[in-house]
């Protein structure tokens, strides 16, 4: 993170207090805010409009990997979960859980004789449920319930199918994007007729989600496997991507899980195998969250705002007229809807150039602020000066925001492209250095300690960590008092001596603070 000695729109900044800089950005930006409901977000137009970017393009590459979108009940009962006890274990403090079906009037608010909460308006919970229903936390077990009814034969395997909802984990310190109580998610629920099959397609869709990282949302990715004490509850083994953040903490920004035949256990997924035996089938599950929108603004946002990558962002470039008097506004207008007609048909990333002329009664500093802090690729002011030399103001928002080219606009219609294409690469490749400058790789943990002692520099370190010292109570004090966490094993072939016990032949893990 640079240092700003002129002013900036944002303020703390990053250097000063990251955590609270953060939060003003995502106000800035306008992308969201905190709702009535404690622990909930409202995702307002602009934040849901990245979203839905992001949504179709993963979307898109789910279904180019054979699969199929459906849609499962918010609600699982409760003997459902039961059904996998480390499953159920490792969600229950997170579960919101509904027991009663309607409210009836009672004697005003307050609780009553019995303990019941009553609403302001004199309503009580009745009607309470034989069996009570967890407001969707995941949907293995539903989901699986239902598989078991589908599959009977290999000739109905492999099934394919993702699923685009909401999901709530209790959370009260919430951090909108990153951790509330309510998000949006997407979650792949696939079955298979064998282990290889079923452990292909977890990390096929580990790749997909690298890729979508990287190539859309310009933020290179850490790939590995969770150690045994990180791995999702039930599954044997989860592959996760995880990504640098500014202050340098691992974003977990993606995970994918061989589930085995736990669930299909759990779930009597079973089916007719070619010879004619009865078989469990084996599972996956994984998914991506509204957490990736706070990851990319974690990831290129400054002390202006957002910086958004352009194959994403809801606006790829902005026409902001200037003008005195009608005379002037008239053919200013004139010029810009002209300009934004040519500049939708040119294409970038297979697609029609995202545009928008920002003609709001606002001054011109004013307007232009607002979009750099919306993180808008390409700013293109157009004056009466501009009119009579034949060009247009471009600013690009990975440049200083007063930064400015004079470009002759066919030159800008014709260019518009690879300078997206450019902004994109650009911003990727900054990354990129920004993660192998920040992560090293350590044989003591006198080392690690060291490392982590100066928040300035620590960011990832990479040492050979073995199975059992997760088991020992020194590395969890260790770990708990840096607050470190064991994040992914890149390449199991890349082994040494565990810096905890002195095992030989221990994988390299990658050890962070983390969000």
């Amino acid at each position: 993170m640079s240092k700003r000695a002129t002013r900036t729109a944002i303020s703390p900044t990053r250097d000063e207090n990251y955590p609270e800089w953060y939060q003003q950005v995502v106000r800035a930006a306008d992308l969201a805010e905190l709702s009535p409901v404690r622990g909930c977000m409202v995702i307002k137009p602009w934040g849901y409009a990245l979203w839905e970017n992001m949504q179709r393009a993963l979307d898109g590459m789910f279904k180019a990997t054979g699969h199929s979108n459906a849609y499962f009940p918010l609600f699982i009962p409760l003997r459902y979960l039961e059904r996998e006890a480390e499953h159920v274990e490792g969600f229950a403090k997170e579960c919101a859980v509904v027991t009663h079906h309607r409210l009836e009037p009672g004697a005003g608010g307050g609780r009553g004789a019995a303990g019941e909460v009553r609403g302001a308006g004199g309503v009580v919970p009745a009607g309470k449920l034989d069996e009570p229903y967890v407001v969707r936390p995941t949907s293995e077990t539903i989901i699986g319930e239902m598989y078991s009814k589908w599959v009977q034969s290999y000739r109905d395997l492999p099934i394919l199918i993702n699923q685009w909802a909401n999901v709530v984990r209790w959370e009260l310190r919430p951090r909108l994007f990153l951790r509330t109580a309510e998000f949006l998610w997407q979650e792949g629920h696939t079955v298979h007729a064998t282990a290889g099959e079923a452990h292909e397609e977890t990390l096929r869709m580990l790749g997909v989600y690298a890729d979508f990282a990287e190539n859309h949302m310009a933020m290179p990715v850490v790939r590995g496997e969770k150690s045994a004490g990180e791995r999702f509850p039930g599954a044997e083994n989860t592959y996760t991507i995880e990504a640098m953040m500014q202050d340098r903490k691992a974003l977990q920004a993606g995970t994918s899980h061989f589930l085995g035949q736990n669930f299909a256990r759990a779930c009597n997924i079973t089916f007719s195998d070619r010879d004619g035996a009865l078989a469990h089938a084996w599972t996956t599950s994984w998914g991506v969250s509204t957490r990736l929108v706070g990851g990319l603004i974690m990831t290129h946002g400054d002390d202006d705002g957002v910086v958004l990558p352009p194959r994403l962002a809801p606006q790829q470039a902005v026409i902001l007229p200037i003008y005195k008097d009608e005379t002037q506004r008239n053919a200013v207008l004139d010029f810009c809807r002209g300009l934004e007609r040519r500049l939708r048909d040119a294409r970038y990333a297979d697609e029609p150039l995202r545009v928008a002329i920002d003609d709001r009664d606002l001054r011109g500093g004013e307007k232009n602020w607002y979009h750099v802090k919306r993180g808008v690729p390409l700013r293109i002011e157009v004056g009466p000066r501009d009119l009579a030399a034949g060009t247009v103001s471009v600013a690009r928002r990975d440049q200083p925001p007063r930064q400015r080219a004079a470009v002759a606009h066919e030159q800008l219609v014709a260019d518009a492209p690879a300078l997206l294409a450019a902004m994109q690469d650009g911003m990727l490749q900054r990354a990129r250095r920004f993660l192998a400058d920040h992560s090293t790789r350590v044989s003591s943990l006198a080392a690690l300690e060291e490392y982590f002692r100066d928040d300035a520099s620590a960011g990832f370190a990479t040492a050979p960590v073995s199975a059992a010292a997760e088991q020992d109570p020194a590395y969890r004090e260790l770990l708990g008092r840096l607050k470190l966490s064991l994040r992914c094993i890149p390449d199991a072939a890349d082994t040494g001596t565990c810096i905890f016990g002195g095992e030989a032949g221990a994988p390299a893990a990658v050890i962070a603070r983390a969000y």
